[in-house]
């Protein structure tokens, strides 16, 4: 899991990604049994998105990533909300092993969220039961559709800029369609767990700020343009939405829980 989101990237993912409503961490909570003496262990944390909401919680997380800036940036934004319980942790899918046998048996839950199209699922989904206490489990979210995919005004704009801008369609949804949901059903259910899904819905309201900066998070270092390009791409797409107002983004949040059996 060595994807290249450093740099500009990781700073771009830190300001424009996506954050978790309150709800997504109770459904957690609710479906694990999870309280104050629990260890989650959040599996590609990326800059502590859901990483930071769940150590207020539990006892303490473990957030895991293969990205140092990644890393960096999550520890500073837990360090400005006076979060202190979380170890920042650099690995990737294939170190769950390791981490799994200072952990064995007493983690509450393996969170995975928006980054398991980036883990080998066979691998990792029964390597990860042997973190796992009596009741605890695996859960995998998906944070809502591609900014470049969703059914709005906006978006369909967003897509045709992008597609001109890059000279090739997109289609890749990350995994987070059915088919990709699918496969994690399939995944947990073949390592042994019992799968429950359920979703959160809530809506964000973006500037164009938001949806360019989310664009440039989910580029690698390599892919992210010279800095006057990415004005460039700014500037035509501010001019494509014209006056529409609505830049509102209807977010489901796809939770698929995996429970030890």
């Amino acid at each position: 899991m060595v994807l290249g989101f450093c740099g500009e990237v990781a700073t771009y993912y830190a300001k424009y990604r996506r954050g978790y409503p309150p709800a997504v961490v109770d459904a957690m909570a609710e479906a694990f049994g999870l309280d104050v003496d629990d260890v989650v262990v959040d599996l590609g944390c990326g800059t502590g998105q859901l990483t930071v909401p769940l150590a207020g919680r539990v006892r303490a997380v473990v957030g895991l990533d293969p990205e140092p800036d990644m890393l960096t940036l999550g520890r500073r934004t837990a360090e400005q909300a006076g979060v202190a319980n979380i170890s920042w942790v650099l690995g990737a899918d294939r170190d769950l092993p390791s981490l799994g046998r200072l952990l064995v048996n007493r983690a509450g839950m393996v969170s995975i969220a928006t980054a398991i199209h980036w883990m080998d699922r066979d691998s990792l989904l029964p390597a990860a039961r042997s973190l796992l206490r009596p009741g605890g489990g695996i859960v995998v979210v998906t944070n809502g559709t591609p900014l470049w995919l969703q059914d709005s005004d906006w978006s369909r704009t967003l897509r045709e800029c992008l597609q001109q801008w890059l000279g090739r369609q997109l289609t890749t949804s990350c995994q987070t369609d059915e088919d990709g949901r699918r496969l994690n059903q399939q995944a947990l259910s073949s390592a042994g767990y019992r799968v429950v899904a359920s979703s959160v819905d809530y809506v964000a309201e973006l500037t164009v700020d938001d949806i360019v900066g989310g664009v440039f998070s989910a580029m690698s270092a390599e892919q992210l343009p010279p800095p006057l390009q990415r004005d460039r791409f700014a500037g035509q797409l501010r001019d494509a939405l014209g006056n529409q107002d609505d830049l509102t983004e209807h977010v489901r949040v796809w939770l698929q829980f995996g429970h030890l059996t």
